[in-house]
């Protein structure tokens, strides 16, 4: 029997398990007061259609079908009108520092401001050492003469001076022998450790030759010495050589005599009779010169204003 009898069996509906096990498995020894198929007879002549039966119950809803194809895409609509606008959202992070730009021409200097207040005096601060002395700067200019002032009123009238004529005055001298035993070498001075007449207390010596004029002033200078060998002697002031006082003599054994006037312009200057330094011969003071008696050389100083 196919699928369609078996449909149409009395049995399919009602008890379709017994319809198997019993009318299809067992050759129709089922009891179910039914026709079973295997001992139908002959299909009688059709029957006349019954009345339609009532609609039966709606069956449950079907298994839904597999999603059909995407239909094309339809002609895009006109635009919408323009929604609300939606709150403002977060801030968000920022970003990272972009990369310095280049620098813009210089702006135009603006105007000055005005002037602010003095401040107040700062503390003093620490005195710096001492820097090194500058160089001298050079000389300026002259300034122009003055115009001259008003002449001054007399000033009283001043003591007295002395009367005129010599000042001072004073002998020094030496007697051969004993003194100036030694010869007097190039560059030396002569000795007149002795002293004679003096008139006034500014020309003194300052030792046996060296002689101190204690004012500014002229004087009048003479000398004169026994010498045994030719040579010369010079007058010097406060130890330089007095050019214009040089005497001396070539020959023989005489006296060498000097005489000259000497101006001192410091106070308290040094007067010495010398054998003049670059010479070669060293002078012998002669003792007892033409006789038994001793020799004497003299230094006599005038003070005449």
């Amino acid at each position: 029997m196919n699928n369609q009898d078996i449909s149409q069996h009395k049995c399919f509906q009602p008890d379709m398990n017994i319809y198997r096990n019993e009318c299809l498995y067992n050759k129709c020894e089922c009891n179910c007061n039914c026709i079973c198929p295997c001992q139908t007879g002959a299909t009688g002549p059709t029957g006349a259609t019954g009345p339609t039966g009532a609609i039966g119950a709606i069956g449950p809803t079907g298994i839904t079908g597999a999603t059909g194809p995407t239909g094309a895409i339809g002609a895009i609509g006109p635009t919408g009108a323009t929604g609300a606008s939606g709150p403002t959202g977060a801030t968000g992070a920022s970003g990272p520092t972009g990369a310095t730009g280049a620098s813009g021409p210089t702006g135009a200097t603006g105007a000055s401001g005005l002037t602010g207040p003095t401040g107040a005096t700062g503390p003093t601060g620490a005195t710096s050492a001492s820097g090194p002395t500058g160089a001298t700067g050079a000389i300026g200019p002259t300034g122009a003469t003055g115009a001259i002032g008003p002449t001054g009123p007399t000033g009283p009238t001043g003591p007295t001076g002395a009367a005129g004529g010599i000042l001072n005055f004073a002998d020094f001298f030496a007697l051969m022998p004993p003194d100036n035993e030694a010869t007097v070498a190039p560059g030396t001075d002569v000795s007149f450790p002795q002293d004679g007449p003096t008139g006034g207390a500014d020309i003194t010596r300052t030792g046996p030759s060296s002689f101190n004029l204690a004012l500014i002033g002229t004087y009048q200078v003479l000398f004169q010495v026994s010498v045994s060998e030719a040579g010369q002697f010079i007058l010097t002031l406060n130890g330089a050589d007095l050019a214009d006082t040089v005497v001396g003599r070539a020959t023989g054994t005489s006296q060498i005599v000097g005489m000259a006037l000497v101006t001192t312009t410091v106070i308290n200057s040094i007067l010495t009779v010398r054998n003049p330094a670059g010479n070669s011969t060293a002078l012998t003071i002669t003792p007892l010169a033409g006789g038994t008696r001793p020799v004497s050389a003299h230094l006599v100083i005038t003070q005449l204003q």
